[in-house]
């Protein structure tokens, strides 16, 4: 297999950090955004939306979307499971996760596209969405400081593909203008669990 990686990118991010939770290495290749590299002939082949990640299977498969990737990690290397161990805990996390990519995943990615200087030019900018969508985010990590209250992760008391998603969601905002606020105190301390384990920095 080969991963196909963007060093920055926050959906990258979230299988690399699945990887090392799974103790997995795959060979990478990084593509350089900046340098147009994904809209290539040769990448269009492989995602024709030229977005990154993108898994190859040994068999010439291309796999891309970050949670399609890691699901099929998951079926590969199953243990430790980080999308539930039985039907309830599959569900829930799979709620959660669903939840974390609409509710915080997505408008903190909008918010960049919409509102940083890197994409001026490269994408059409709607400034009005981008302060929407930051919004948005925030909105969602007041929410999560209420639920993160009740148990220690965003899915249940263990570590799980929703908190992946969540803590690269957080990440992107931390360096874009969404810092989390101060008087989140639960959510502070989730953050500091998720941060400071060693796959953080994968």
């Amino acid at each position: 297999m080969k991963l196909y990686n963007l060093k920055a990118g926050m959906n990258p991010r979230r299988v690399r950090i699945f990887l090392a939770e799974k103790g997995v290495q795959i060979p990478a290749v990084d593509i350089d955004m900046a340098k147009g590299e994904n809209a290539t002939p040769e990448f269009l082949n492989m995602n024709p939306l030229g977005k990154l990640p993108v898994l190859e299977l040994d068999d010439g498969t291309f796999l891309s979307e970050s949670i399609a990737i890691c699901r099929y990690i998951e079926e590969l290397y199953p243990d430790p499971n980080l999308f539930g161990a039985t039907p309830t805990e599959r569900a829930i996390v799979e709620m959660w996760n669903r939840r974390m990519e609409l509710e915080l995943v997505v408008p903190m990615s909008a918010q960049f596209t919409h509102l940083s200087s890197f994409y001026a030019g490269r994408t059409e900018q709607v400034a009005a969405y981008g302060a929407y969508a930051r919004a948005h985010a925030l909105r969602t990590l007041t929410w999560l400081d209420v639920e993160l209250a009740q148990r220690t992760y965003i899915a249940s008391d263990r570590y799980s593909v929703a908190d992946i998603s969540a803590q690269c969601a957080v990440l992107l905002g931390k360096n874009t203008g969404v810092p989390l606020p101060q008087s989140l105190e639960n959510l502070a301390r989730w953050w500091g669990d998720v941060s400071s384990r060693p796959t953080a920095r994968a």
